[in-house]
């Protein structure tokens, strides 16, 4: 089983935390520059270019809610992040999709208009991605007040894609001191061991970051 990815991205880490909750094995095709074969492998099999992708069994699977889907179906561990219950799962779901369009989505908006020419830049689509994370940010104080995880009960899915998602978005737009909930929640993330490797093995690319990667974290 291949994994076409860079530790740096934040979808690639989503599916690398599900893949260390389990200590599922798996090949790491590094995509870089410097990798020009791994982007061709990638693109015979998805030509979006697009990652990351999982390739298991002859079979390519894309985005990363599907590839974890996909890992629980095929290579089942330990660690259940889809719950049986289908109410439950229904949860994780719903807050996995929250994270990745109303977290992740305005987090991206922010980070990939820092990368464009100056002239080209977006600065009304920055100010409304900004006022969407804000509202989510208010959101998730609420919900969250007294869960451990996102969807309450054990790690899952919709934690998987709350690490990186939330990780990026407070260096792109602070969370404030006000969502005290929100805030323990991502420092509980930080301290999951499988969410603190895919942390750790993006730390020397933080550099790129447009940004200006923070001291904290």
């Amino acid at each position: 089983m291949k994994l076409f990815a860079h530790p740096f991205s934040s979808y690639c880490q989503k599916v690398l935390i599900a893949l260390y909750e389990n200590g599922t094995p798996f090949e790491y095709v590094l995509l870089a520059p410097e990798q020009p074969q791994a982007f061709a492998e990638l693109e015979a099999l998805w030509p979006f270019r697009r990652f990351p992708v999982l390739h298991d069994a002859g079979r390519a699977v894309m985005e990363s809610s599907i590839i974890i889907e996909h890992l629980q179906l095929h290579h089942p561990g330990a660690v259940r992040l889809i719950p049986p219950a289908p109410e439950h799962a229904l949860e994780v779901r719903f807050m996995d999709r929250f994270f990745d369009l109303y977290v992740h989505t305005p987090m991206q908006k922010i980070v990939l208009d820092c990368l464009r020419p100056q002239a080209e830049r977006d600065g009304r689509g920055v100010a409304d991605a900004r006022a969407l994370l804000d509202t989510a940010y208010r959101w998730l104080e609420r919900v969250l007040a007294g869960r451990t995880w996102a969807a309450g009960g054990a790690f899952a899915l919709a934690d998987c894609a709350a690490a990186p998602a939330l990780f990026y978005a407070d260096w792109a737009h602070r969370i404030g001191s006000e969502f005290a909930a929100l805030r323990a929640y991502r420092a509980r993330l930080l301290e999951r061991a499988s969410v603190a490797r895919a942390v750790d093995e993006a730390r020397p690319y933080r550099a790129f970051f447009p940004l200006g990667a923070p001291e904290r974290d």
